[in-house]
């Protein structure tokens, strides 16, 4: 088993918020027949973000994207009125902004087949702009 395993997820997004995929991440994982190693995952995108966070009460991930809406609010927002990105839509440079103060990729340990997360950890996607949108995100095991 030297040599890594690598596949890519597609993410069907309805909007800004968090979208958990911890159960994907985990069966890929499972069916790479690897027991311990360093997943590492990167999306693909520069207007949303992953994150590891509590998967157990709903209300921390809409608290987290009202914080962030809060934060970045959109571009029609007199407070950002300094942004010149903004023909893609007010949500657009806000996204980028989101985006960069939070992480594009993750490192985590797996051991027993498993991602090793927290009781109450899960693997989300953090979509920060507001029409659908297909996500991709690379995983890499080694």
């Amino acid at each position: 088993m030297g040599s890594a395993e690598q596949t890519e997820f597609n993410i069907e997004t309805c909007g800004p918020g968090l979208y958990e995929v911890s159960r994907d991440v985990a069966g890929w994982v499972r069916g790479t027949g690897r027991v311990t190693g360093l997943l590492t995952l990167f999306v693909r995108h520069t207007s949303c973000s992953l994150l590891i966070q509590e998967n157990a009460d709903p209300e921390v991930q809409d608290d987290l994207a009202a914080f962030f809406d809060r934060l970045v609010p959109p571009s029609t927002d007199p407070a950002m009125a300094y942004l010149r990105h903004t023909y893609e839509g007010p949500d657009d440079m806000p996204a980028h902004i989101k985006s960069a103060l939070l992480p594009v990729s993750l490192s985590i340990p797996v051991s027993d087949a498993k991602p090793v997360l927290g009781t109450w950890q899960g693997i989300f996607l953090f979509e920060h702009r507001t029409a659908p949108h297909h996500r991709r995100v690379a995983a890499h095991l080694a």
